[in-house]
């Protein structure tokens, strides 16, 4: 699998403070990395993000397989 070039990868907090996201984005040449993190995480969708977070780690209970006893 060929890895994308130039890809940064940036860890964002939520204005709150509470969760924290990986951001990968390519970044032009002479960009301020502080301001371009800054402005991806005042534009992030903290509330979509956490919805598919929860989505994707929900716990099924009582439909595990059940072992046969031999």
């Amino acid at each position: 699998m060929a890895s994308i070039p130039n890809v940064k990868r940036f860890r964002i907090t939520s204005p709150d403070g509470s969760m924290t996201a990986s951001l990968m984005a390519v970044v032009p040449k002479g960009t301020d990395y502080a301001q371009f993190v800054a402005d991806a995480a005042q534009r992030f969708d903290w509330k979509a993000w956490q919805e598919s977070q929860q989505k994707h780690f929900k716990i099924r209970v009582g439909q595990q397989k059940q072992r046969k006893a031999k």
